[in-house]
């Protein structure tokens, strides 16, 4: 999200000397963003788009969204269009912390699917106004940014991240199927680095049966090596971060296999 940053800084020196009247960059309360939320989402007529990784404000962001979410069969007895269409693209941390508020959403105009990269926390109203909190470890409030050409252009960035994310059923279902006993010493085994020889001796498993049973997991993972199968399992917090052990591509890919 290095683009949104710089399109939001480029946006704040753009319009840093207009009278605050006419100012296209306004600063929100920080430890209110989900009051803040509230009276964007309040305003959306046709689209929201949200994006959120994890951290303090996802809770009050999830709640804020829920509320204004619409019913399906509101939609339907109402014979309107029934509130705006919400898209809530989420890191596997963000869902994980609020699993259970994923449910009000249930039966409501309100998409959600997950992203393993890292997210840049936003929100869109109706390609027009975004809200984008303060920068980690930079001074400052959350920016609401009124500019239309800005808004417009983060949407686009939105709509792309959101092309390429899976839905949360399907993220559901793969982080099921990952999160079994055989599964996790596996993936164990891929992020501190053993040889397969190594692997398949502390598992007790033939190393024929080791690497097949690797292969099916990194499929599943949709990853492309050894170590970004073990990168997307602490993303997707199969695993816990590990500080202890050096992210060493090269060693992990060359030793053990062929």
């Amino acid at each position: 999200m290095l683009q949104a940053r710089a399109l939001i800084e480029s946006t704040m020196s753009l319009h840093r000397t207009r009278p605050v009247r006419e100012s296209l960059v306004l600063r929100a309360d920080d430890s209110d963003i989900g009051g803040t939320v509230t009276r964007l989402v309040g305003l959306a007529r046709h689209s929201v788009s949200v994006s959120l990784s994890a951290g303090e404000n996802v809770s009050a962001v999830f709640d804020a969204l829920a509320a204004h979410a619409t019913p399906s069969k509101e939609r339907a007895a109402g014979g309107g269009t029934g509130g705006p269409v919400i898209r809530l693209l989420c890191t596997p941390q963000a869902v994980n912390n609020c699993g259970p508020n994923a449910e009000h959403f249930r039966g409501t105009r309100c998409e959600i699917r997950v992203d393993d990269r890292e997210l840049r926390g936003m929100l869109i109203v109706d390609s027009r106004v975004a809200l984008v909190p303060g920068f980690p470890g930079k001074a400052g409030d959350a920016t609401i940014v009124k500019d239309t050409a800005s808004a417009r252009a983060l949407d686009l960035l939105f709509a792309g991240m959101w092309a390429n994310a899976q839905s949360l059923a399907e993220y559901q279902r793969t982080s099921a199927r990952m999160r079994t006993e055989s599964v996790r010493r596996i993936l164990e085994q891929l992020c501190e680095g053993h040889t397969d020889e190594v692997a398949a001796r502390e598992l007790r498993v033939s190393l024929r049966t080791y690497r097949r049973h690797v292969a099916e997991i990194m499929q599943t993972l949709g990853a492309n090596s050894r170590f970004q199968a073990g990168v997307r399992a602490v993303e997707m917090a199969l695993l816990p971060q590990r500080t202890d052990v050096p992210a060493r591509e090269s060693g992990t890919e060359t030793r053990g296999h062929g």
